[in-house]
């Protein structure tokens, strides 16, 4: 029990919690404005695959970032047209740019690096790794907390900053307000569908800097398919958290963990399907636990404020 609940597992855990969490960050404001988004799976990996496109060509990580960033945009803002302006059901659109995402990435591998299944090079520099000082010198703790990339450390900034934005500010209150009320809103002179829009987007630039730490971070590589169900995990973090960052922190710490229970079980002899199938069995139980009936009430809620 000592050797599988040890140091290594919970040093593991903040890499590996980092793109479910900026990804469920990402799906909470888009759910404050009242858009169930569904596809947070394809926006994480067009991010994780243009990430290492853009390293492939340029060398530079931040124009790697960046390239994850502007593309993970223009597919959030492909979802807020045909959402938002269309009017389109929008768990359809989301499931139809899961698909689109999911054969774009895998044509992208084909065409650019003329390979299958994934793409390697022993070559290509990932995210670094920050120590963080004075704290990387305490036992324990320094082996925890010391040793990420940046994206790792911003996504737990992150939870604080947009905890702030949305409680603490005009603009996080309108976004609220859009979200819980679209007519109300409208009738106060609010801009339902720019508000709608500034969320779609913001859920982008999270998505692009979950699959950027997804492919440039946790490793450095693409595989088809590599986001492996993160989205939709990180859906389900933003409904176990109930939107709220903090809520949706915590709630991506649990998952988080049990992916990295996966990877120490699987150095134990435990067989693969097994315990690769725990992230997926905690993610059925937070479900069936879930009694809060309101983000339900959010899906329904987006749809007839799109109309």
């Amino acid at each position: 029990m000592d050797q599988l609940f040890n140091i290594s597992l919970f040093a593991s855990i903040l890499r590996v919690v980092a793109p479910i969490l900026l990804a469920a960050l990402g799906g909470a404001i888009c759910a404050r404005v009242g858009l169930f988004n569904v596809g947070l799976e394809g926006m994480m990996l067009t991010g994780a695959f243009t990430a290492i496109v853009g390293n492939y060509y340029t060398g530079n990580i931040i124009v790697a970032v960046l390239c994850a960033i502007v593309s993970t945009m223009i597919v959030s803002l492909l979802f807020g047209y045909m959402s938002i302006h269309l009017k389109a059901n929008v768990i359809i659109v989301g499931i139809s740019i899961n698909f689109l995402a999911l054969g774009l990435t895998t044509f992208g591998l084909r065409a650019i690096f003329h390979t299958k299944g994934a793409y390697f090079d022993k070559n290509m520099v990932g995210l670094p790794k920050w120590n963080i000082p004075l704290i990387d010198q305490i036992p324990w703790v320094g082996k925890v907390l010391s040793g990420h990339s940046p994206l790792v450390y911003l996504s737990i900034v992150l939870v604080f900053a947009l905890h702030w934005f949305l409680f603490k500010t005009v603009t996080g209150f309108r976004l609220i307000a859009a979200g819980e009320n679209a007519t109300a809103s409208r009738s106060l002179g609010l801009r339902v569908a720019k508000l709608q829009y500034l969320a779609v987007l913001m859920c982008g630039v999270l998505c692009g800097l979950a699959g950027a730490q997804l492919s440039l971070g946790n490793v450095t590589m693409f595989s088809e398919g590599m986001t492996e169900g993160r989205g939709f995990i990180a859906l389900v973090a933003t409904m176990l958290g109930q939107s709220s960052p903090f809520g949706v922190a915590g709630a991506s710490l649990l998952f988080g963990f049990m992916e990295s229970l996966n990877f120490r079980l699987q150095g134990f002899s435990v067989p693969t399907q097994i315990s690769a199938m725990l992230p997926y069995v905690m993610t059925l139980i937070a479900m069936l636990v879930f009694k809060d009936k309101s983000y339900l009430q959010e899906a329904r809620k987006s749809n007839d404020s799109s109309r």
